[in-house]
């Protein structure tokens, strides 16, 4: 698969090192707590993509795990959950970590897309990722068009950018992560005051159509930004809740929580984002790469040190439509009698038993 230089996955790679969890040989912890979005793939797929990888001290840690429910969510809202937040109001937490207070507004992320018409579809993509003083001239320009109308955007990064509002919307949204690649007809914002928002969406589109900057980027060879998707909004202020003493991973969104909440016991949360990340993109060499680097640093010195007596229990979340959790205490992880059984079978419906 041919990669994009400016992709927003490289983005993100370039801006921020992963972090890999602490070695255990000093303090011991309670539980590691992971979150791993989009690690079982589609069964059609997944023997070919998992083919020929070594992924041993994964497999045994899903195969001695005891299963219990978790409850079908995205990324976002699981992370919501975990940290307290109220409604998945991702857009404040993630404001506060750009640098800005939000106080009592309420907020939405309005992240800056492309919209490709595909067929009979308008296909999401957010894989351009615009420069600071693009992001910059583009938020100018929403906010002289939507002057009086009680809406007033900011671009702290170039990736993330925000819409403030005198009043609540009255909409339901959707997460980027849950539509990019998709047709956005049937993910629109829902709710009492939808139209009026899918108004205000054709009218940004309009005016990024012919904006200075995507003339620019076109003529670069870059993909415009025609479109901003709304989505995690909410009012910002309260406490959030403390479940972890330290956060590592991958996920920059994660990072957002961490500051003002990773400050309780000895349990480690750990978010591993890649998979989710290249899965969006559709780079499935991309998504075994990431998972081989889970493999090595993450999950075999994990499992040594579950066994070495150095942490209590290793809890494994897979948030999605078919959301699964995936609890292993020490005494398991010695049951060599659960044999292992490849990563591509946890694909199918029925291997949830």
């Amino acid at each position: 698969m041919r990669h994009r230089a400016n992709s927003r996955a490289e983005y993100l790679l370039q801006s921020r090192p992963q972090q890999i969890p602490p070695s255990f040989k000093a303090k011991p912890v309670k539980n590691i707590h992971i979150v791993i979005p989009a690690l079982f793939l589609p069964q059609a797929v997944a023997a070919d993509v998992c083919g020929q990888l070594n992924l041993r001290s994964l497999e045994i840690l899903l195969a001695r795990a005891r299963p219990e429910p978790l409850a079908q969510g995205s990324l976002e809202t699981w992370l919501c959950g975990m940290f307290g937040v109220a409604e998945a109001a991702v857009a404040p937490v993630t404001l506060r970590a750009d640098g800005i207070e939000p106080g009592t507004s309420y907020w939405l992320r309005s992240d800056p897309v492309h919209l490709l018409l595909r067929g009979s579809q308008m296909v999401l993509q957010a894989e351009a990722p615009p420069s600071a003083g693009e992001a910059s001239r583009l938020c100018d320009s929403l906010n002289v068009h939507f002057a009086g109308d009680g809406m007033h955007f900011f671009a702290p990064h170039p990736l993330r950018w925000y819409l403030r509002l005198d009043d609540e919307p009255g909409i339901q949204t959707r997460p980027l992560s849950q539509v990019a690649g998709q047709d956005i007809r049937a993910q629109l914002p829902q709710g009492r005051d939808a139209l009026r928002w899918h108004a205000v969406l054709n009218e940004i589109q309009m005016l990024f159509h012919d904006h200075a900057v995507n003339r620019e980027r076109e003529a670069r060879g870059e993909t415009p930004i025609n479109s901003v998707w709304l989505w995690g909004g909410g009012r910002g202020g309260g406490q959030l809740a403390r479940p972890c003493a330290k956060l590592c991973g991958d996920s920059e969104l994660a990072d957002a929580f961490a500051p003002r909440a990773c400050l309780g016991g000895g349990d480690v949360l750990l978010v591993w984002e890649g998979l989710q990340r290249a899965v969006l993109r559709g780079d499935l060499r991309g998504w075994r790469d990431s998972l081989l680097h889970f493999e090595q640093r993450c999950a075999a010195p994990l499992l040594g040190a579950l066994r070495a007596g150095r942490i209590a229990q290793i809890v494994l979340d897979v948030p999605g439509e078919a959301a699964r959790r995936f609890v292993l205490a020490r005494g398991a992880a010695w049951m060599l009698w659960r044999r292992a059984r490849p990563l591509a079978g946890y694909g199918a419906p029925d291997s949830r038993e």
